[in-house]
């Protein structure tokens, strides 16, 4: 409906053609080193912050000499967590964990002989229990050395590991950061570049609406991402080709966008 209304090809504020912001690229930058060394890195931030799309930039990218697989599920208990992992690798996940793991260790190493380089992302790490966290952590000291292990969580997952009992894993940490919300500028420069991969006008938002965008989202990427698409929804509803403050606060009054003090009020 948006890209038909204002006639352009690409969906704007699409997931598959972000690109990275600076602050971004570095972590990747520095996150390929660690998949081409092994390790164990720690990609953490608030929710919206961009985790996702450092995360996705890694498996789109990736070339021939790297396999990179991903989990997802982290709620789930060790033994289904191996089974998972199994599927991940395109392995038979029959039978007991115990057969599991040792399909996993001999496919890591066939991968290995082949000259690759492994990769195993696990998303949402901080709801994983710490156990299931640890028993992994064993099972990877069995993997090639050149392995890598990136936890993508919410900053609880450090606190989690800074109890004393699993020193164990925070120790063996090569690499961990923390995203922060983006500053105001940073956060008009990524509107501005979906606009571009879009091929939508800059003027699209006037000045005043794209202000009033940037303070509500308050650095979060996918607030951004949402209400950027909200309004431009808003606006192919009233037949708009320019948002203005008044389409702006039309999406803002929906009440997940309303304070918590404004809500129990209504």
């Amino acid at each position: 409906m948006i890209r038909s209304f204002f006639g352009i090809d690409k969906n704007p504020f699409s997931i598959d053609s972000v690109t990275l912001l600076s602050h971004q690229q570095d972590v990747y930058d520095i996150l390929k080193v660690h998949c081409q060394q092994g390790g164990l890195c720690l990609l953490l931030g608030q929710p919206g912050t961009g985790k996702s799309v450092i995360k996705d930039a890694l498996k789109q990218n990736t070339d021939k000499k790297m396999v990179i697989v991903s989990v997802a599920r982290s709620l789930h208990t060790y033994i289904n967590t191996i089974k998972l992992l199994c599927q991940a690798f395109s392995i038979d996940h029959e039978g007991s964990f115990f057969k599991c793991e040792k399909r996993l260790v001999e496919q890591t190493f066939n991968l290995h002989r082949e000259g690759k380089m492994l990769v195993t992302i696990i998303d949402d790490a901080h709801l994983m229990d710490m156990d299931t966290l640890r028993r992994l952590r064993l099972l990877f000291e069995d993997f090639p050395k050149n392995h890598n292990l990136i936890l993508v969580g919410q900053p609880e997952l450090l606190n989690n590991m800074s109890l004393r009992i699993y020193d164990d894993i925070k120790s063996r940490v090569t690499y961990s950061t923390i995203l922060l919300k983006l500053n105001p500028e940073q956060m008009n420069e990524f509107i501005l570049n979906q606009l571009d991969l879009s091929c939508l006008a800059h003027n699209i938002f006037t000045d005043d609406a794209l202000s009033l965008i940037v303070r509500s989202t308050d650095g979060f990427l996918r607030r951004a991402r949402n209400l950027c698409l909200s309004c431009l929804l808003e606006a192919v509803r009233s037949r708009k080709k320019s948002i203005d403050l008044d389409i702006v606060n039309r999406v803002l009054i929906q009440p997940h966008w309303r304070v918590d003090n404004d809500i129990e009020y209504l």
